[in-house]
């Protein structure tokens, strides 16, 4: 897991023009900086910044203002000179991207392979623990169990309401391992930001905090070590945010939600509500899922392969068969019905609402709900408690009493819930 920390310009596998280009862009945004901080924020070891520096003191891009008060070198105030601001200002006006110094693809590549989610192992204690409390068919969760070990894709689906998405969440907590996810990545010349801490979970480093900055530090910080990612779209998601984009107002790169996905599982909920149909959507998907690997394009056309170290999670309220065509069903390894559940486990959920919502369980007002359903037809879902328990806590604050599991108010609730 340790990436080791490069000690020269050489050992980053970067252009040296690029940590130059970095670094006045640094300046120019920011404005004077000590040594020390450029170092921390480019997540290099002085020891690479030493010959970067005196090349741009040379070359009058950059001129010493002042030493701090620990008067070393580390503690050296840099500002842009003239010449630097208006070289930055073009560099800018380029690529906005200021950030950590990228890895190489052949390094991040690499490090995808070896922590590849495929070499996860899963097993039915895991499976209970992360279940633990949750009611679901025993079937259903060796179903997702398996599945999450054969590294292949798998559809959810059954009727809305019946538990998917979150059974598919849920999933997350399955991930075990750590993986190194790169502040960016360096793709012929250009720089795409891959680490957002909304996807990816930074796990703390255990080494001194002296040790992350100085000339001896023992692991490449332009790595986070992070836990597995889990990513989540919706009915926001378009097939044009499933390539890389580049902004031309912030001049900066987005990658796509599986690149940042790569070595968890990324979870496309409640399919055929996207704007492009599913037929559209699965499509993109057959080379990748098949492959293992996606083709991106930079803004120049320029086209790449990068790992698709994925497990993608389908789910939708309408069956497989109506979504795609049977080439594609061919390649979706589990297909998962989850349905309503049994009378049994739905008077659990309803207990376990009713106790996380400090509303009094009463067996009177339940027999009459299960009653209602059966009269109206209307299947055992496993939404409905929550839902309808917090129509009664709503009119009960409305009241201005306690809320009470009686059977006026659960009819007031199932007539606002189920109306026609």
């Amino acid at each position: 897991m340790r990436v080791p920390a490069p000690r020269t310009v050489e050992e980053t596998g970067l252009p040296f023009l690029l940590l130059v280009e970095l670094t006045c862009k640094i300046l120019y945004l920011r404005g004077q900086i000590k040594l020390n901080e450029l170092a921390s924020h480019l997540k290099l070891p002085l020891s690479v910044l030493d010959p970067v520096i005196a090349f741009m003191r040379t070359e009058k891009l950059i001129e010493m203002m002042r030493k701090g008060i620990s008067n070393t070198d580390a503690d050296i105030v840099y500002n842009l000179t003239d010449t630097g601001r208006a070289r930055a200002a073009e560099f800018v006006r380029r690529d906005a991207y200021a950030g950590a110094a990228p890895v190489t693809f052949a390094d991040y590549a690499e490090r995808v392979r070896a922590h590849s989610i495929g070499q996860m192992r899963i097993k039915r204690d895991d499976i209970r623990k992360v279940f633990n409390g949750i009611v679901a068919s025993p079937a259903v969760l060796d179903q997702l169990g398996a599945a999450m070990n054969s590294g292949r894709a798998i559809f959810v689906h059954g009727p809305a309401g019946s538990g998917k998405t979150y059974l598919a969440e849920r999933l997350n907590g399955l991930l075990n391992g750590q993986i190194a996810v790169p502040h960016a990545l360096l793709v012929d010349g250009d720089i795409i930001p891959v680490f957002d801490p909304v996807v990816h979970t930074a796990v703390q480093d255990t080494a001194p905090p002296g040790m992350l900055f100085d000339r001896r530090t023992p692991r490449d910080q332009r790595w986070v070590r992070s836990q597995r990612p889990a990513v989540i779209c919706g009915g926001e998601l378009t097939l044009d945010m499933l390539d890389l984009r580049f902004d031309s107002t912030t001049r900066l790169y987005q990658a796509p939600p599986h690149l940042k996905a790569n070595g968890g599982i990324f979870i496309i909920d409640d399919l055929g509500r996207q704007r492009c149909s599913p037929v559209e959507l699965m499509n993109r998907w057959i080379v990748p899922m098949d492959r293992q690997v996606d083709y991106l394009s930079l803004q120049n056309g320029y086209k790449f392969p990068v790992p698709f170290d994925v497990v993608v999670i389908f789910s939708s309220n309408l069956p497989p068969e109506s979504l795609a065509d049977g080439s594609f069903l061919r390649r979706l390894g589990y297909k998962i019905h989850v349905g309503p559940l049994q009378p049994e486990q739905y008077e659990t959920v309803f207990r376990q609402v009713c106790q996380r919502y400090s509303v009094p369980f009463e067996a009177e007002a339940f027999a009459w709900l299960m009653r209602h359903h059966q009269l109206h037809e209307r299947p055992l879902m496993a939404c409905y408690p929550r839902d309808l328990i917090s129509q009664l806590r709503d009119l009960a604050a409305y009241e201005g009493r306690l809320p009470a599991l009686d059977i006026g108010s659960l009819e007031w609730a199932w007539n606002n819930y189920f109306a026609a």
